[in-house]
Order: structure tokens, then C-alpha cells, then sequence
């Protein structure tokens, strides 16, 4: 402490991707957790690097107008929703704010039009996916450390930047009910018939995580996953739950001996129920699409903005009906078949195999008989001899993952230089990096930020791009 430095009433002036508050002190950047902008406070600057220093609150003096105070009991602790302290208002201004400027300071582009940020609905409950791990060592704030408690086992999320350490959840206000009576139910259950809770260091154990998904269907998925198998623990917790919770209407489990938490490569056993649960979207002209969702699929976790994330696209694409469409990092091909029936034929592309499974399911549950799925590295996928077999597109849309698109990739989208290109991310850094790659054939005619995770810092945005 006595060589660390008091900074007083310094104001925060911004918020950072970490949902660190942003002070100025000196000509130095502080970034301070557990202020927003707007906030006047004392903060002790405790860690000095060469671009910035980290710094902590001793007190706040003013508080900032946007400050609320924040509804569940484990922020600060829990990082899934750091952003809970800031009105929901200021946080779709400083998404709209974040997407702006680091298009305009990272690709050096020129948008022609930015429409208005499209705040969600619901601004909690609004995830239909959770994951959480079970470990034998539940995270302890410094307050609550004592020999007593310091081994009791917890169900919950990591702690951030902790791989090791898990926080004790006692209510998430993430996914609607019955997510959090289930993952409580289980717990006290698991105490009750001492099962063993997942050592995270040693790798050793019996209960490792619980998955729960569900729908606005009112459908309700729960997964067990064992680091082992022992039926009759196995049994004894299932059954358990599957009496208390009837409106389960898929229940599985997946063993999971590797080193790792990745389940993907692993069969999922059915228990009781379907092996999935069915998830509908409704297409801009009122008709509707249904999509399976096993336990190993990919679907955006905010459905109702995943709704209006495609719909979007749709817009964006403008298509005529006498298109050829290329969907690149299709996933389970959710906007491939959200656009289908606008275009004369629509290609879609994805690296994960079982993903690829799963659109071309699908497509046929829907009926959708112009549409194709491949599944392949992108990068080595868009070859000439592809485009010949397939025919040029006409539109191309590009969902990469967060570290966006290969150079390679961006090379065959100049080559084939589509008339449109509709481009999703989830990270606006890369999204700005690869349309500055492609400034010299394509115009940014407009952009649409979407937020997808109210109370965090991430943001949605769709840019359609246009040829010169």
C-alpha cells in the first residue's frame, strides 16, 4: 500500500471491453473495476504497466447518473454480467459508440449510414443455454474464509480468469425458471448422497458440469456430465430429477474423462425424452422455421435477437429469388435456411462436421430443397473449381467465428466478388480489420449493431457491404 498511488476525485470516463471503468490521471489511462462512467471516486493505482495502470475504488464520492444498483447477489464476484451496474440505456450507447469508432479506427472506413442500436426486449432471463461446473472446492471470497467452509463443494460458473476456481451460484438471472430450482435441486441432492463434486486440479470425481437448455417452445433440456461412469450414482441423481422436474422433456448424460471440459466428441446418451429439443424462428413474412437442437449444437443463446439478428441479414440481402447465395461459417445453417426461400439457391459452409449434420437436418425437417451443406476448412473450401461446380455468387454472407476470416478467405470473396457481401460478427475489431482488406472493391452501404447480451460488453454487427 505505501508504495501504491492515491488518485482523488478522478471521474470515469468511459468503460472498457473488460467492463473495467476507463479514468484519466496525469496523461496516464486507469482502468478501475466496480465504477461507470459518470462515477467521481478516490482509487488507489496499485499496478503500473506502459500503456495503462489498473487501479482499485476506495470510495466513491459523486455517483455517476447511470449508475443502478445491480439485481443479482453475486456481481462483482460472478463476471458473466458486469456491465449490471449501468442503466441499460447508457449500455446500448457505449455498444453503438464501441461499434462506430472502432470500425472507423481500426478499418479507417467510411460507414454511409449506422442505424440505431437494437436493444433486446428482455434484458435478463433472456439465455437459453447455461453451463455450469460442479467443484469439490467452491470459491471463497476473502470475507468468508474461514477453516470451517473452505472445502465445501459448489455448483456454478468460473470465476473469471480463474480456470480452477468455481463461484457457487445461488441465483443467475440469465434463463428463465425452472434453470435455477434445477441446478439447486441438484446440488442439494448431490450433498444429501455425498457424490462426489469434480476436483478441477486432479481431475478426479464423479458430478463434472450440468447443461441446461430450453426453448420458447416450452421445451426443457437438462445434461449430466459424469468424469465417469458408476450407474447406480448415476441413476439415483437422474431419476431424482427427472421425478422433480416432470417438465423435462429431454434428459441426457455424456461421460467425460479428458483433461478437458469439451464434450463435443463425446456421445450424448439419452435417458428419457427426445435426444433434442425444437426451437422455431419466424421468418420476415410471417412463416416459421423449426430446428432441432441436440446437446452438442450450435444456436445463439438469445433467441428472440437471434430472431432479429436474421431477419436483418434478410433485409440486408435484399434478395430477388434468382440468386445464388453463399453462407460461409454457416453453423447449424440458421441463416442459410432464414433466407432460403428469398434466393434460387443457397450453399452453406462449416468447418465443424457434426454442425454440418445438424443443417442438413434441418433443412429437410423445414422442407428447404435449395439448399446444400459442406463441411470443410474455409480457407481451402473456396476454390474455382468450387465456384464452378456451384456457380458464382451473387451474395455472399460471412459469420466467422470471433477472430474473424482468414486472408485466404477474404482473397476468394475479392476473386469472386460478389455484387453483396452481409457480414455478422461478434467482434468488431476483426470485423473492421477484414473490411479494410476489402475497401478497394466493397462500400460500407450500412451497419446495424444488435445487442445480443444486455449487462456485458459484447456486441452484435451486421455491415453490408457493396461492389464498387
Amino acid at each position: 500500500m505505501a508504495n501504491n498511488t492515491i488518485a482523488e476525485n478522478v471521474e470515469a470516463i468511459d468503460i472498457a471491453d473488460s467492463g473495467r471503468a476507463v479514468v484519466r490521471h496525469e496523461g496516464r489511462v486507469i482502468f478501475v473495476k466496480g465504477l461507470v462512467p459518470g462515477d467521481i471516486a478516490d482509487i488507489e493505482i496499485y499496478k503500473s504497466k506502459r500503456n495503462h495502470a489498473e487501479g482499485k475504488v476506495i470510495s466513491i464520492k459523486t455517483p455517476s447518473p447511470n449508475r443502478v444498483k445491480p439485481v443479482c447477489i453475486h456481481f462483482g464476484s460472478c463476471g458473466g454480467c458486469s456491465w449490471q451496474n449501468l442503466d441499460y440505456g447508457t449500455q446500448l450507447a457505449l455498444k453503438q459508440k464501441q461499434v462506430e469508432e472502432t470500425i472507423r479506427r481500426i478499418g479507417g472506413i467510411t460507414v454511409e449510414q449506422t442505424l440505431p442500436i437494437l436493444g433486446a426486449g428482455n434484458i435478463y432471463k433472456y439465455r437459453n443455454k447455461l453451463e455450469f461446473t460442479f467443484s469439490n472446492k467452491r470459491w471463497l471470497p476473502y470475507e468468508e474464509m474461514n477453516e470451517a467452509n473452505f472445502n465445501q463443494p459448489g455448483l456454478g460458473f468460473h470465476v473469471p480468469r480463474l480456470f480452477d476456481k468455481v463461484i457457487d451460484i445461488k441465483e443467475c438471472h440469465l434463463q428463465p425458471d425452472p434453470s435455477n430450482s434445477i441446478r439447486l435441486a441438484v446440488k442439494e441432492f448431490a450433498i444429501k448422497e455425498n457424490m462426489p463434486f469434480f476436483d478441477i486440479r486432479h481431475k478426479e470425481g464423479f458430478l463434472r458440469n450440468l447443461m441446461i437448455r430450453d426453448t420458447t417452445t416450452g421445451e426443457l433440456m437438462v445434461v449430466f456430465v459424469f468424469v465417469k461412469e458408476d450407474k447406480e450414482m448415476r441413476e439415483k441423481i437422474m431419476n431424482h430429477i427427472a421425478e422433480k422436474f416432470p417438465q423435462i422433456t429431454s434428459l441426457l448424460y455424456i461421460i467425460n474423462p479428458k483433461m478437458n471440459d469439451t464434450f463435443n466428441d463425446l456421445p450424448a446418451e439419452l435417458y428419457k425424452g427426445l435426444p433434442y429439443i425444437t426451437e422455431v424462428l419466424k421468418r420476415r413474412n410471417g412463416t416459421e422455421l423449426k430446428f432441432r437442437i441436440s446437446p452438442q449444437s450450435f444456436f445463439q443463446t438469445n433467441t428472440a435477437q437471434a430472431n432479429a439478428l436474421y431477419s436483418k441479414v434478410s433485409e440486408f440481402a435484399d434478395l430477388k429469388g434468382d440468386e445464388i447465395v453463399f453462407d460461409l461459417y454457416t453453423g447449424c445453417g440458421t441463416i442459410a435456411s432464414f433466407i432460403a426461400s428469398e434466393a434460387k439457391h443457397v450453399t452453406g459452409i462449416e468447418y465443424v462436421e457434426q454442425a454440418v449434420i445438424d443443417a442438413k437436418l434441418n433443412a429437410d425437417i423445414n422442407g428447404i430443397k435449395n439448399i446444400d451443406f459442406y463441411a470443410g476448412d474455409m480457407q481451402h473450401m473456396l476454390t474455382e473449381e468450387f465456384c464452378r461446380h456451384h456457380g458464382l455468387p451473387n451474395v455472399v454472407i460471412t459469420d466467422p467465428p470471433r477472430g474473424g476470416m482468414h486472408p485466404d478467405v477474404i482473397g476468394a470473396l475479392m476473386k469472386m466478388a460478389p455484387e453483396k457481401i452481409v457480414y455478422v460478427s461478434c467482434n468488431p475489431s476483426t470485423q473492421a480489420r477484414d473490411i479494410s482488406l476489402m475497401d478497394e472493391k466493397y462500400t460500407v452501404k450500412i451497419m446495424q449493431p444488435i445487442d445480443m447480451f444486455p449487462h456485458t460488453s459484447h456486441v452484435e454487427n451486421v455491415a453490408l457491404l457493396v461492389r464498387k
